[in-house]
């Protein structure tokens, strides 16, 4: 009773089923819950990017121009492939149905894989770079990183497992004051520059160049700037989520996402090489920035807080979506049903307990280092948006719907693109991590496979399709005793209403023990014969299953009871006082065919 009133402090009172369509996302909420993700992504894109042209020296810090040029409109072009999926697939459109629809079911499996290491890693990478922002402010914390990342976390967690509706009330404000912010800087930024306001920059050293500046170099800057495009499927994957017209609503968001994304990508890398800033260890580009526009005032440390805040809700992105593409997959067999089950408050809580508790071990094994994290993380989300925008085209090709002819050049260009920055993730980032994700999806993939095989061998097994009647079965309840209490005599009532043949059944590792317990059995024996098993060599179940083996041995439909006393200790702690020989036992004939086991508590006052 106390844990359930934890629990409904935690998550609140449960929702029902009616309430449903209330708690759905109008467009402000829902831009708040899907877009975290890719507008926080801005805090650290610009920054890849310069990490590496500084390698070919200062000079090549230039073309992070038209790099974020080619960037932005890739970005444009993927939201508008979207925003054709979400036209398609009203009822929710990301890349493994997309996939699964046009591709087959390999290549949705692949996307569904890739989505959902993306998802995790999404979390654990956010929710690090956050914990970094605090650290980096606050050094003394620095040694209690992993826990605040599990901290935090744990907070975004419960923070969607009390409903949609509530995450997105919580999480909307820090989401608008982050853009609000970062647009405010950049546009002071702009007219302060063009006005003459800002006092001339400090000198920043210049490292020198390692590599010569080459179309490699400049493909592992385009790539790695590429992470601005993470989390940009959120939405699509996330239809269902909106309030109706749910696919008109959620093509909104995306448009209102591609409009802030870009705008604020294109600012932050602007003001970057306008005021001439390098990449360094120990400040973000964001920071420095921040520092050139504003000083060191409030403004300042208030960009620092909010991007602060908006890398850690980033994570609520994949926590949005991560259990509901699950519950699509888990839908069409592929994974555990579990998935497929709504908890008190509307939510799919299954899928956020288990990507808290995925993200919270990848944390720990990485010891919440952002960089260590980094090479694992993007991987994922090429490969679903690669294959997502091939999908979109064969369905261009196979239905030839109105307008489709000028449609399918969005997907096509999107998918190319995406795919050839995906190879140069692969082979930039491969000896750097990559190899764990890439080693990773196929995993999964076989582990869906097999998932949907034992499903369906189950259902095969369990179907009445030419299924003959049953031969008729004999029976014998056998009650397990290790001593004469309470708790046996209540068992013994009641094996004599399953069979008043029933018997007790005792293992004797003490002789002793065996007499004190006859000279007692006539009086509370309750008329049921007892019976002892010799056990020379103290073993409990041995002697048991060979007595079981020799009733079952005369009919091979024997069926045999096996009926356990169990007294239950009033508080919880006593447990630990007492041996789980009852759990032992249920354990151990689980799996022996025509054999059940039916406990009988008996609960023991305070």
């Amino acid at each position: 009773m106390r844990l359930y009133s934890l629990k409904r402090f935690v998550v609140g009172r449960p929702l029902p089923t009616a309430q449903s369509r209330h708690e759905r996302l109008g467009r402000a909420t829902g831009l708040a819950i899907f877009a975290s993700d890719p507008l926080s992504s801005n805090a650290y894109a610009t920054e890849e990017i310069l990490h590496v042209l500084i390698l070919a020296g200062a000079l090549a810090l230039s073309y992070s121009l038209p790099i974020a040029a080619g960037i932005a409109a890739l970005i444009l072009i993927v939201i508008a492939s979207y925003r054709q999926t979400i036209r398609a697939y009203p009822h929710g459109g990301g890349a493994y149905i997309v996939a699964k629809d046009n591709l087959g079911v390999f290549p949705s499996l692949i996307a569904g894989a890739a989505l959902l290491t993306d998802y995790v890693l999404t979390v654990a990478v956010s929710v690090a770079a956050g914990v970094a922002a605090v650290t980096s402010a606050i050094p003394e914390l620095f040694p209690f990183r992993v826990a605040l990342c599990v901290g935090a976390v744990i907070g975004v967690a419960l923070a969607n497992l009390r409903g949609v509706r509530e995450s997105g009330r919580l999480f909307a404000l820090p989401t608008y004051v982050f853009v609000v912010s970062v647009l405010g800087m950049v546009a002071y930024g702009l007219v302060s520059t063009a006005l003459g306001w800002l006092p001339e920059a400090p000198y920043e050293p210049h490292p020198p160049g390692l590599e010569g500046i080459g179309l490699f170099l400049l493909l592992r800057a385009f790539a790695a700037g590429c992470t601005a495009l993470t989390g940009i499927e959120a939405v699509s994957d996330g239809v269902p989520a909106f309030r109706p017209p749910e696919a008109q609503n959620a093509r909104t968001v995306m448009a209102w996402l591609g409009a802030m994304t870009v705008t604020m990508f294109l600012g932050i890398t602007y003001l970057a090489f306008d005021f001439g800033i390098v990449p360094s260890a120990n400040e973000t580009v964001v920071s420095k920035i921040a520092r050139r526009v504003f000083g060191g005032g409030f403004f300042y440390f208030e960009i620092q807080a909010v991007t602060m805040l908006i890398l850690l809700l980033a994570a609520n992105t994949s926590f949005a979506d991560f259990p509901r593409l699950s519950f699509f997959m888990a839908r069409d067999g592929f994974m555990p049903r579990q998935f497929r089950a709504q908890g008190d408050r509307l939510v799919f809580s299954n899928g956020i307990v288990i990507l808290a508790g995925l993200a919270i071990l990848l944390l720990i094994g990485f010891q919440g280092d952002t960089h260590a994290l980094l090479p694992l993380y993007a991987i994922g989300v090429f490969i679903s948006f690669t294959v997502s925008q091939s999908g979109m085209v064969r369905r261009s090709l196979r239905l030839r719907e109105e307008g489709w002819w000028w449609r399918i050049w969005f997907s096509a260009v999107g998918a190319t693109v995406t795919g050839m920055v995906l190879l140069t993730l692969v082979v930039t980032k491969f000896i750097e991590g990559a190899w764990i994700v890439i080693a990773l999806i196929p995993t999964l993939v076989v582990t869906f496979l097999m998932t949907r095989h034992h499903y369906r061998d189950v259902a095969v097994q369990l179907s009445l399709e030419d299924f003959a009647p049953p031969p008729p079965i004999s029976h014998t309840v056998l009650v397990l005793v290790g001593d004469l209490h309470r708790g046996v005599v209540r068992a013994l009532q009641y094996a004599q209403t399953l069979s008043p043949s029933a018997k007790a059944v005792y293992v004797e590792t003490d002789p002793e023990q065996t007499r004190r317990l006859e000279e007692r059995w006539g009086k509370w024996g309750m008329g049921v014969p007892l019976i002892v098993l010799t056990s020379p060599y103290r073993s409990l179940l041995g002697p048991l299953f060979e007595y079981i083996d020799h009733l079952q041995q005369r009919d091979e439909h024997h069926v045999v009871t096996i009926v356990l006393p169990e007294f239950i200790p009033a508080r919880w702690w006593q447990h630990l006082m007492h041996n789980q020989t009852a759990l032992l036992i249920k354990g151990s004939l689980l799996f022996r065919k025509n054999v059940i086991v039916t406990d009988v508590p008996y609960h023991l006052r305070h």
